[in-house]
């Protein structure tokens, strides 16, 4: 039904009279940009180069951020310890191995004791102990007495840690001698060895990802300019992005894994943001504009989506600061710059480039216009019966999302490396092959001074074979689950029963004392948030801390699981903003956001089909854990929101446009969606294939990015903006537009 206070203008497909020079603000920034040309390209050229220089100095300074929670108790539980008693959780371990006999020998104890002596005292390292130094402590030596550890805590920043005092320590130390074998294992080394891996998994990926994206542009523009330029935009932007980054750097973190997105979504957002405004300038073109005013009418109609869509993927990822996390705000840092840099290159770079080369992006042969075509039947179809198609569409992704419902969060360890990486064969021996997690221990802090806990006490405690509070307190956690031994100032206990003496020199401080709880290796590999859990519920004779590293992780874990309801109340409120100022109707952004949340339900579902349950484990080469550690999760929710609402935006700029035209909504978004599915889809399926091809990837990070990403990009590129979008915007009629329809920015 066509409504009568719409505005009319001639059909699009007939010619268009020259347009005056003033109009909207974007269509006269067109012109400027068409008419300066040279003056553009040659500011464009200038500061390419500029920002080329500077990314290639950010990229080295990358690194891998920790996982920490700041200003929780296992974070002031590792302060205490440090101040107090001048130690901390063990983050590098070194597997020592006989090249004969056991570790018990003469010779190899003796070999082991000097070998932990010039680990302690190497440039960096704090302490050092070993199976040796410990006074043979089962919990630092094989079953079979095969292998020992040497565990030393290595205190600094990741950066200094893993850039600086490893690359030296490791080699040194692994090189053995005729009579021990070592490797080297632990939290740092693990996370040390995964940063080169990540960037050779990107460099190969975006090897194979450039070539697929030429032919596949080629194959939909038909002109080799045309497949190059998108591909040349992406490039702009990954380099502005690095650029920005590199002042960024000067003040905060940046993972390695910032890369891979910014690389991903450089070419990803450069081949989208391209596409629609080649796409105009042609439908423009062949609507009979000379070429300065095509340029104008593209700058001003896919410029605008192009720079709401900016506007929402930024706003999606800088949800991500309110994350106290260094690791997942680095993604915001990279993902905001990339955006800036794609947004302007084809904003302001292409459009100039159009306007003195456009002719050789045009089609060959000139391609009329029709009302009609596949995309225009199949929206027609879908309108007849928008409760079938869209129940039936609702119900396929539902089902597919339905994995979704068995989530369980969990941490990542070594198996995101891959089986042939030396830090993960390593944790693998000691996996396999120790009865407990001594390098994992959780430490229990005394946050008093004086009364039971302090020194005193404690060694007092360890003289009448273990009575007293502290000696009480470690039987009561040596009971629990999961718990292989409890070492203290009044012995080591082991299911209840002091099985070895006290060490008050470890273990007593000023004014206080700490426990060690070992964890079996069951009980690591299990659940270990549950062991932190159950040594937290164990009433204390005295105020304590508990921290080490399963706790760091449960508390990372918590923190971010905790905020996720946040997050995802965030990007809503902002998406709804964003689009409530585009179209100026209140039911389109929340179908939007319900759409968007459809499609991140499947990419999650596909998520723990995959990598927690283990399917398809074999083809793509990773070790499944049986859980998802969050922040991967996270980032992707963030970078699959504002990518969905990118489609989502473009596909409504067209609607929108059609319904100005007309005033029936089922003639616009028929129309709409013949106009606009068909790039929707292309550029879906080529951005869907950048990130796809992440799949290769050995780090299992970078690998789960790229394979949710590209489920997500591909379900909302093709079931959700064919078929869900046309059956709720017919089922809603009239209300679609409701209070207003017209866009603020084009008052």
């Amino acid at each position: 039904m066509t409504n009568p206070s719409a505005p009319v203008v001639p059909d699009a497909a007939g010619p268009a009279p020259a347009a005056p020079e003033g109009g909207p603000p974007l269509r006269r920034l067109g012109r400027l940009l068409a008419r300066r040309r040279r003056a553009v390209l040659a500011l464009a050229l200038a500061l390419f180069v500029a920002a080329a220089a500077l990314a290639a100095g950010a990229v080295p300074r990358l690194s891998l951020a920790r996982f920490e929670a700041p200003g929780s108790e296992s974070d002031r539980a590792q302060a205490e310890l440090a101040a107090r008693f001048g130690t901390g959780s063990p983050d590098l371990v070194f597997l020592v191995t006989p090249r004969t006999g056991t570790v018990d020998d003469a010779a190899v104890a003796e070999a082991g004791r000097r070998l932990t002596a010039r680990v302690g005292a190497a440039d960096g390292v704090a302490e050092a102990a070993s199976y040796w130094t410990r006074g043979g402590s089962a919990t630092l030596r094989s079953e079979d007495r095969r292998h020992a550890l040497i565990v030393a805590r290595v205190p600094g920043d990741a950066g200094h840690v893993r850039q600086v005092v490893l690359p030296r320590l490791v080699p040194d130390i692994t090189r053995g001698d005729a009579l021990l074998q070592v490797r080297a294992g632990g939290g740092e080394e693990v996370f040390r060895q995964t940063v080169p891996l990540a960037r050779q998994d990107f460099v190969r990926a975006e090897l194979v990802v450039f070539q697929l994206v030429f032919v596949l542009l080629w194959l939909y523009q038909r002109r080799v300019a045309a497949a190059l330029v998108p591909i040349l935009a992406g490039v702009y932007a990954m380099v502005v992005g690095l650029a920005l980054l590199r002042g960024v750097l000067a003040f905060a973190e940046i993972s390695t894994f910032a890369l891979n997105l910014t690389l991903a979504m450089g070419l990803g957002l450069g081949v989208d943001y391209c596409l629609f405004m080649i796409a105009r300038f042609r439908e423009e073109t062949r609507r009979g504009l000379d070429r300065v005013e095509a340029v104008a009418a593209a700058v001003e109609h896919a410029g605008r989506t192009v720079l709401f869509s900016g506007f929402t993927v930024a706003a999606s990822l800088a949800v991500l600061f309110v994350l106290p996390f260094g690791f997942l705000r680095s993604f915001a840092y990279a993902g905001i710059a990339v955006v800036l840099g794609g947004t302007v290159a084809a904003v302001v770079v292409l459009p100039a480039l159009l306007a003195s080369a456009g002719g050789a992006l045009l089609p060959r042969r000139p391609v009329p216009e029709r009302e009609g075509g596949f995309w225009h039947g199949l929206a027609t179809r879908v309108m007849r019966r928008p409760l079938v198609f869209g129940g039936l569409a609702a119900g396929l992704l539902l089902l597919l999302a339905s994995p979704f419902l068995g989530l369980r969060f969990g941490v990542a360890d070594d198996r995101i490396l891959p089986a042939s990486a030396p830090a993960r064969q390593t944790q693998e021996v000691i996996r396999q092959g120790f009865p407990a997690e001594e390098t994992d221990a959780i430490q229990v802090v005394s946050r008093t001074t004086g009364g039971p806990a302090d020194a005193g006490a404690a060694s007092q405690g360890a003289a009448r074979g273990g009575a007293g509070p502290v000696g009480a307190y470690a039987a009561a956690l040596s009971r629990l689950p999961g718990v292989a031994q409890v070492d203290s100032a009044a012995g080591s206990y082991a299911a209840g029963r002091r099985v070895g003496a006290g060490e008050p020199a470890r273990f007593a401080g000023r004014g206080g004392t700490w426990l060690s709880v070992v964890p079996s290796a069951e009980a690591l590999a299990g659940d270990p948030v549950r062991l932190v859990a159950a040594v937290r519920a164990v009433r204390p004779p005295f105020p304590v801390l508990v921290g080490g590293y399963p706790a760091e992780l449960a508390d990372y874990r918590a923190s971010v699981v905790g905020r996720l309801p946040l997050v995802l109340g965030l990007m809503l409120g902002v998406s709804f903003v964003l689009l409530f100022a585009m179209t100026r109707s209140l039911l389109i952004p929340v179908k939007a956001s319900v759409l968007n949340l459809l499609s991140l339900g499947v990419m999650f579902g596909a998520l723990v089909w995959v990598y927690q349950d283990g399917h398809l484990a074999g083809l793509l080469g990773f070790t499944p854990t049986g859980s998802l550690d969050p922040s991967i999760p996270i980032l992707m929710l963030c970078v699959a929101y504002g990518l969905s609402m990118d489609y989502e935006v473009f596909l409504l700029s067209r609607i929108e446009e059609e319904y100005a035209r007309t005033g029936d909504t089922g003639r616009a978004v028929a129309a709409g969606l013949q106009r606009g599915a068909p790039l929707i889809t292309a550029a879906g399926g080529i951005l869907a294939l950048s990130f796809a091809a992440y799949a290769t990837a050995e780090v299992t990070f970078v690998q789960m990015l790229g394979v949710g990403m590209a489920v997500a990009v591909l379900v909302d590129a093709t079931v959700i903006r064919a078929v869900l979008v046309p059956s709720l915007m017919r089922l809603a009629g009239p209300l679609n537009w409701w209070p207003g329809r017209r866009a603020l920015l084009r008052r």
